[in-house]
């Protein structure tokens, strides 16, 4: 929880500041090639986190993985390892987007399919989301084939479920019940 709560601190002076600089969108780009490479490597996240590698070798291999960085974002990088907190760098990115996402009117829609969405459903799914919120959103695709078919929307705290999956667990609870 402090993590989280160090994180959003983070994340919040950067977005001012990036807006001072009128830099914000080029900053959440960083922020999202920076949180989407830290969760998608388990290898980037353990030398983040472990207290063996110097900070100067984090530093720099963070810098050789993102190597077209804002400057804002690389002086980000600078204060979190000057002040030894260099392993929430994953969440300050998340954090990050989140808040410039709901500055900009627009949030995130995790959708799970069992395969990939084509562009047709991608807008179905939008608008289903903005009929479920009234706003815009993006889409987040996980493929998970347990679904079967079908979708799972999951948009903030709502959740809307046309899987397959689903329906066939229906159908069972349905007729054990009878």
């Amino acid at each position: 929880m402090a993590q989280t709560r160090a994180a959003i601190r983070y994340a919040k002076a950067v977005l001012d500041l990036a807006k001072d600089q009128k830099s914000a969108v080029t900053v959440n780009n960083d922020m999202k090639s920076v949180a989407n490479a830290i969760e998608g490597s388990k290898e980037l996240k353990d030398m983040l986190y472990s207290p063996v590698v110097p900070t100067a070798t984090k530093k720099s291999a963070l810098l050789a993985v993102f190597k077209d960085l804002n400057k804002l974002s690389v002086n980000l990088i600078d204060t979190l390892i000057e002040n030894k907190r260099i392993n929430i760098l994953g969440d300050v990115a998340e954090q990050y987007n989140k808040l410039f996402d709901d500055e900009q009117g627009t949030q995130i829609a995790k959708v799970t399919t069992a395969v990939p969405l084509s562009d047709e459903l991608k807008k179905l799914v939008l608008m289903k989301a903005k009929e479920l919120t009234g706003k815009d959103s993006e889409i987040n695709n996980v493929i998970d084939e347990s679904v079967i078919g079908g979708f799972i929307l999951r948009v903030g705290d709502l959740q809307y479920d046309a899987s397959i999956a689903n329906k066939l667990s229906k159908l069972k609870r349905e007729f054990t019940l009878n």
